[in-house]
Parts: structure tokens; sequence; C-alpha cells
């Protein structure tokens, strides 16, 4: 049985497409920044959550601000190699402030079989990239809901 994440891909027109990503926390992703940045997304059990809600859940608990009151589109459902699926949603963020984000955390044993629990933010920051950018930096399950977004956005005529 799949395990179902939900996330909100929210994009601006600068006037090229820009998509806000965040970058994974903890030891493990801080040198990196090729695949390992996100959408805001999160994990979610179908069976007593809708996509959307979850989606919004998610985002506040990963950067602890609201999402922005627009229209969500449902963008599709992205499977990861792993068998993961992602459902994304999109929405215009063009308003979307990047101040005030406070970031959820978590904790697990740091460093590996040392006994100790370290906590740590689920992500460490946020950015507005271009759509290339972003291709080069999302998790690869994730860079399909790209292709997606640059159609939605031909299809609206932005």
């Amino acid at each position: 049985m799949p395990t179902w994440s939900a996330g909100i891909l929210l994009y601006r027109l600068t006037p090229e497409p820009e998509v806000l990503i965040a970058h994974m926390g903890g030891p493990l992703w801080a040198s990196k920044d090729a695949a390992a940045w996100s959408i805001p997304k999160g994990e979610f059990d179908r069976d007593a959550e809708s996509a959307v809600d979850a989606a919004r859940r998610e985002f506040v608990e990963e950067l602890g601000v609201e999402p922005p009151d627009a229209p969500l589109a449902e963008l599709g459902t992205f499977p990861y190699s792993s068998g993961k699926r992602v459902v994304v949603f999109v929405a215009d963020g063009a308003e979307f402030p990047l101040d005030g984000l406070v970031f959820g955390e978590f904790e697990m044993e740091w460093p590996p079989r040392s006994g100790r629990r370290q906590s740590f933010p689920e992500v460490d920051r946020a950015e507005w990239t271009t759509l290339d950018a972003a291709r080069e930096r999302l998790v690869k399950g994730q860079r399909p809901a790209l292709d997606a977004l640059q159609e939605h956005l031909d299809v609206a005529g932005a």
C-alpha cells in the first residue's frame, strides 16, 4: 500500500514563472543544494483526510503560516520510484511574503547510533526560484510537477 503526501506549489509570474520551494532541514541535507529541496508537503491518511486539507495542514506545519487565500487547483498525483504518491495543488502566490516563516521541527537520533535525540527544522529555508532552477533543486520525484505547472500556465495563457 503506497504512502500518500499532499502539498501546495505556489507560483508567481515575475515576468518569468517562479515557484516557492523549501530546502529540507536536518543534518543529512545541510550541505546539499541539488535535489535537496521540496514542495511544502507531507504525509496523510486518505481514509481520514482529504488531499487538499492535508496540503493546507502541511503547508502550515512546514512553513508556520497559512497558504495564500487563493483558489487551489489540483495539478496532479506524482509517483516516486519508491511507490510514494504526492498529490500537488497549485495556487497563485504572487502576494505571498517570505517574512514570518516559522519552520516546523522533527526529532531524530543524531549522530547515528549515539542514543541522543535532537530536534531539527523540517525545512530550513524557503525561496522563490525559476522553473529551470527548481528542476535542479527539487527532489527527483517532484520535478514532473513543474512540467504540469508549465502546462497549467500555458492553458491559462499566463
